[in-house]
């Protein structure tokens, strides 16, 4: 009997909106035939992004193939709040963090941050984040999609997230009593921001904002896979 798990690595994943009549829309039927190059009856996975998902065949009209298999969302919650980056890294960050299995990612606005966006960008900013988390998602075959929040402060994240830690040279070891972290600008956190929180520290020595982002998603994905 084939291993649900295997089967969901072995297939290329799409995100579709009901399991029980899947359809593609234009942008994902155009990857799969152009870049992925499906042909009708070829396999494939359809999930709804929430943990379900289900094998399917492509075509014209997404034929299902099994049952919807739901798989439990992995524990513990993992968490990253980063200061934006300049160029397209904050978007590296976001990708990454996907792939590693982050389940909520929050670009944070703090007292040393260099890169700021007005409102417009805000929005087209985690309008492109969101479509960047949903293709990660689907080429790592992960069928939970990331919680991806937009700018926020830092005293908003934490006060949405009280158990956060934050990153810092002066920190103790990261370890997995810290499902929670912010990463700050390449400044570092301001000291009355690290004031009251605890601190930990990444591997290496002064890490860019986006290594360290990324360094931190995979230790902390890590905790989960032991």
């Amino acid at each position: 009997m084939t291993d649900p798990l295997q089967q969901l690595r072995d297939r290329p994943m799409v995100f579709v909106d009901d399991l029980g009549a899947p359809a593609l829309g234009d942008g994902d039927r155009r990857h799969l035939e152009r870049s992925l190059r499906l042909r009708p009856g070829d396999p494939l996975t359809v999930s709804d992004g929430s943990g379900a998902w289900r094998a399917a065949r492509f075509g014209q009209i997404i034929e299902p193939d099994g049952p919807a298999v739901t798989e439990a969302r992995a524990r513990p919650r993992l968490v990253i709040g980063f200061a934006p980056v300049k160029g397209d890294r904050s978007d590296l960050v976001v990708q990454k963090l996907t792939e590693l299995g982050i389940d909520v990612i929050v670009p944070v606005s703090t007292a040393r941050t260099v890169v700021r966006w007005d409102p417009d960008r805000v929005a087209k900013q985690l309008d492109r984040h969101r479509r960047i988390a949903r293709e990660a998602a689907m080429q790592s075959r992960n069928p939970w999609l990331p919680t991806i929040e937009p700018l926020t402060e830092l005293a908003e994240f934490v006060a949405a997230e009280p158990a956060v830690a934050m990153a810092d040279p002066a920190g103790l070891p990261l370890g997995p009593e810290h499902p929670v972290l912010a990463i700050g600008p390449e400044g570092g956190f301001a000291p009355h921001e690290l004031e009251g929180r605890p601190s930990v520290r990444l591997p290496g020595r002064i890490l860019r904002t986006e290594t360290a982002a990324i360094v931190a998603g995979a230790l902390a994905a890590s905790w989960r896979a032991r």
